[in-house]
């Protein structure tokens, strides 16, 4: 029988499937998962990669990589779709309401999904690492959505997330 004190807290949890996501994704430069949560169910997934029925960069080869382009910049010129784009998407696609959910993700998201999470009245990210981005932040923080970094290093501290504000 497990040890009550070894069971994860919820957000560690919900961080612990988005990385398995993100295992999926089939981007050559860097694999990005997305869940979105309200009231501690999950509705619906997404990774980054090419869309259904497209070629894989992994078959392509990665064009942001041939055209050194830097991360976080230019983004329409890659072949997929971000993890938030298409976790946003699964819900629209399944009529699943996502206002006033939590985006748990891998990274911070991007300036283009930072405008669709809002829109789409995502009222959190939980997110492991940032993105070079800073125009993604400003808006989040402007349109009130609040920005927690997960902490995985302080999982069992009641202190185990910092808000940005």
């Amino acid at each position: 029988m497990n040890d009550p004190s070894d069971r994860p807290s919820w957000d560690a949890y919900f961080m612990d499937i988005t990385s398995l996501v993100a295992k999926r994704s089939t981007c050559t430069r860097r694999g990005v998962g997305a869940i979105l949560v309200k009231n501690k169910q999950i509705l619906a997934s997404g990774y980054n990669g090419a869309p259904t029925r497209v070629k894989h960069c992994a078959e392509t080869g990665c064009l942001r990589e041939q055209l050194n382009v830097p991360s976080g910049e230019r983004h329409e010129l890659c072949r997929g779709i971000h993890a938030e784009q298409n976790a946003i998407i699964q819900a629209a696609l399944h009529g699943v309401s996502i206002k006033e959910a939590i985006l748990y993700c891998t990274n911070l998201p991007c300036s283009i999904c930072a405008k669709m999470i809002i829109n789409a009245g995502i009222t959190q990210i939980v997110y492991l690492s940032g993105y070079a981005d800073s125009m993604s932040e400003e808006m989040l923080k402007e349109a009130g959505v609040d920005l927690i970094k997960f902490n995985p290093a302080s999982e069992g501290d009641n202190d185990e997330m910092s808000v940005l504000q």
